[in-house]
């Protein structure tokens, strides 16, 4: 059966990377036909095996706007004619009676009140013997033109035209519910809640799984997690963070100070996701605080710090030699940092997983590079495959994400 993916446009280069993962989490089949795809278009054609499989992945992929069931397309109307007429009766049947409404949108190019009356009229060969419902149809179908991809050669005809039926929402109303700006709990780099869920749907997370987010901070990508109903764990080197103290993070405030509700797990509760909650520990990367190692975690999902916004710290004294605490200060002392140099904080990131992740388990983060160095091909790790990567530049920066 083919299926018509309408993508959103942002972070497009993970469009298929996310798509790829929530099928092999879903056990769906998917047969994307990459001829017709382009990372500037929202449009994908698919084969899938059934309506129900269409239903799981949207349930999942936020960066999916929908997913319809494709019954024409044509690089004209009277392609799109043609095709339609030549379906087989069987597969109109499920739509002739139910009440139903048409919804024209186009890709590039603002659609006119009057032109959709045109494109309706065009379409009154259908068989629709049933009743016009806007507010509650039976049957919801799209009529999509994608005038291509050139912002500046709009033609006045669309490239193509594609004709379907509505089979589910993707989850795009996550990203406004989870948003971090009505967030309880935030800081300098709170992960934006669609880049959380697009690492979580990277990693597979699914229902049971134990998750580790070793550079925790506010959580937001234990939230992302706890969603999908992973048991969830986290780890921050920054102590005042990790105990709601220190000066607030959000802006347009006469707050001085963090209330005593700010805390990652105030987070979780914001959204009724508690139960989820293990622990946050107060713990430095570089030096593993874990008793042994085994398969302890099915996915790490992190965003180490890298020096744009918070610089990465370890424990350890800048000066050459350290003096030594007197024991009546021990239990009151807060340790001295240094600077983490970021090679160390991914090869300490990649010892750390190499070592607690269950066997296939996924490791997801971002990697700053400079993008005038940047080659595709050129990271590869012993122990571990390349799952997915993609690309947002951040000025002079481009991150990719690997898993």
């Amino acid at each position: 059966m083919q299926f018509l993916v309408h993508f959103a446009q942002e972070h497009s280069t993970f469009r298929l990377q996310e798509l790829q993962s929530v099928s092999a989490l879903c056990g769906v089949d998917v047969k994307h036909l990459l001829v017709t795809y382009s990372q500037l278009s929202p449009f994908l054609v698919v084969e899938l095996p059934s309506h129900d499989a269409a239903v799981k992945i949207a349930g999942r992929c936020v960066l999916i706007k929908a997913i319809h069931r494709l019954l024409g397309t044509g690089s004209d109307y009277h392609e799109l004619s043609t095709s339609l007429l030549s379906l087989p009766a069987v597969a109109m049947e499920p739509y002739i009676y139910g009440t139903f409404k048409i919804v024209v949108d186009c890709f590039n190019k603002k659609c006119s009140l009057s032109r959709q009356v045109i494109i309706l009229e065009r379409l009154s060969f259908l068989p629709f013997q049933g009743r016009v419902n806007l507010s509650n149809p039976d049957n919801t179908f799209y009529l999509l033109e994608d005038y291509g991809e050139d912002h500046n050669k709009v033609g006045d005809e669309p490239k193509r035209v594609f004709f379907c039926c509505l089979v589910a929402h993707g989850q795009r109303n996550l990203i406004q519910k989870y948003s971090v700006k009505g967030r309880v709990f935030i800081g300098n780099t709170s992960m934006d809640a669609q880049l959380a869920f697009l690492m979580a749907n990277q990693a597979k997370v699914s229902s049971g799984d134990m998750i580790c987010d070793p550079f925790v901070g506010t959580g937001s990508i234990l939230v992302a997690c706890a969603h999908f109903g992973a048991q969830v764990i986290g780890a921050d080197i920054n102590n005042l963070l990790l105990h709601g103290k220190g000066r607030p993070s959000r802006s347009g405030t006469n707050q001085k100070w963090r209330g005593p509700d700010e805390s990652v797990l105030a987070n979780l509760r914001q959204y009724g996701l508690e139960r989820y909650y293990i622990d946050v520990l107060v713990s430095d990367a570089a030096q593993v605080v874990w008793r042994s190692p085994g398969d302890l975690f099915d996915a790490i999902v992190t965003d180490p710090p890298y020096g744009i916004r918070e610089g990465a710290r370890k424990l350890g004294s800048r000066k050459d030699e350290a003096k030594p605490i007197p024991p009546q200060q021990l239990q009151d002392h807060i340790p001295s940092v240094r600077q983490y140099q970021l090679a160390d904080v991914y090869f300490d990131l990649l010892q750390f997983a190499a070592k607690y992740l269950v066997l296939n388990g996924r490791l997801v983060y971002w990697l700053p590079i400079d993008k005038s160095q940047y080659v595709t091909d050129s990271y590869f790790i012993t122990c571990y495959v390349l799952g997915a990567k993609g690309l947002i530049i951040l000025s002079s920066l481009v991150t990719p994400v690997y898993s």
